[in-house]
């Protein structure tokens, strides 16, 4: 649920038609496919534009005003759905997955099972992925290049308004689960996207087929029931919504739920019965830094917002800002077991200067009222 922000990264003259009349796309997509492999990206694939039957379910899900607060997803809505606007003379799309679960970590089902510990989204445990993303396809375009000859091409890491998992099932990547998280059969879904626009003729692969069969163990599994049918996610019950995307209040039934979540939630993958199939990643900038694959909930909390820029340089963690960051621990605190060590912490914010957090916390030393006490 990542904001966009427009990243151009390369844009090449298109050569003239006659220039291409000697190449072979067939074997070039096979050694763009290799190239991409090599790069790191455990799988790519290559897909037309056409996504129709996509957009019409986006605009639903706009209708319903399930994207929250997100407005930014009504924004250039249609375009998301139509690369060959966003980039003019796109023909087709390169998508690649690159795995990010990160092996070193500590368990996750252990941190969710121990509500004084925080529980961090696994993507977001090491480096931000864009940077490394975008650098590996910008020298996957530079060895389209060498190969064909300038090209047209602009490269994206969640940074543009694309359905990137729309493209990825039509690349042939996987299939878009219950839960609206894309899975592959082989690797699970614990994966990062990107794309390469092209207007390379290149042959297309096949569309991944769905094989959820009658399994909703995602839905089942969500805190907040916010899998509200299959394929149906209302982003306003989502925990990563809640943390992440949502600047002010969260919602008071809610907060119960969340439990010790302080950044994403990861519940749907994890109950997925495809990821006994998923991959660590060989990536060191994905390997949990600051130790916050296994840390206390209340030493999160007093950190100083120097000490949140600090530990935060370079994650995606930091967009959310310290404001929303004791916002968070302040919830997952108040949902702790009832311990003087935690509500002696949550008196140290009291009186802090954001309203907002001041109100959470409020709400937290609620929770613990037999022990709120002078």
């Amino acid at each position: 649920m990542c904001k966009h922000h427009t990243v151009k990264l390369s844009s090449k003259s298109s050569p003239p038609a006659a220039s291409r009349e000697s190449i072979d796309f067939m074997t070039l997509a096979r050694q763009i496919k290799t190239w991409g492999r090599k790069l790191g990206f455990q799988q790519v694939g290559i897909t037309d534009t056409e996504l129709g039957q996509d957009e019409i379910r986006l605009l639903d899900w706009l209708a319903q005003r399930r994207h929250g607060e997100m407005d930014y997803m009504e924004h250039h809505s249609t375009l998301r759905s139509r690369p060959q606007e966003l980039l003019p003379g796109t023909t087709r799309v390169i998508s690649v997955r690159m795995d990010y679960w990160p092996e070193s970590a500590a368990s996750a089902n252990q941190m969710l099972e121990d509500p004084l510990q925080a529980y961090l989204s696994r993507y977001a445990l090491g480096r931000d992925y864009h940077r490394l993303l975008r650098k590996r396809l910008q020298q996957l375009a530079g060895r389209i290049q060498q190969a064909a000859g300038p090209f047209g091409y602009r490269a994206f890491t969640d940074s543009a308004p694309i359905l990137e998992k729309a493209l990825a099932q039509k690349a042939g990547l996987g299939w878009i689960g219950k839960h609206t998280n894309l899975i592959n059969e082989k690797a699970g879904s614990w994966f990062f996207l990107g794309e390469l626009f092209t207007d390379l003729p290149l042959p297309v692969d096949l569309a991944g087929e769905a094989h959820c069969g009658t399994c909703q163990a995602c839905i089942d599994i969500c805190p907040t029931q916010a899998i509200v049918a299959p394929w149906q996610l209302d982003a306003r019950r989502c925990i990563s919504y809640l943390t992440i995307e949502l600047r002010g209040s969260i919602p008071e039934a809610l907060r119960p739920l969340i439990g010790n979540r302080i950044y994403g939630c990861d519940d749907c993958q994890l109950v997925c019965p495809w990821n006994r199939f998923s991959q660590a990643s060989g990536e060191a900038d994905f390997s949990p830094r600051h130790g916050l694959d296994q840390v206390q909930l209340a030493e999160l909390f007093r950190w100083s917002e120097q000490d949140f820029l600090t530990n935060t340089e370079g994650s995606a963690i930091r967009r959310i800002g310290y404001e929303c960051w004791l916002r968070n621990l302040a919830i997952a605190l108040g949902n702790a077991p009832g311990d003087e060590r935690v509500v002696a912490a949550l008196r140290e914010r009291a009186e802090h200067s954001s309203e907002l957090v001041r109100e959470h916390v409020r709400w937290a030393l609620r929770q613990h009222a037999t022990f709120d006490h002078p």
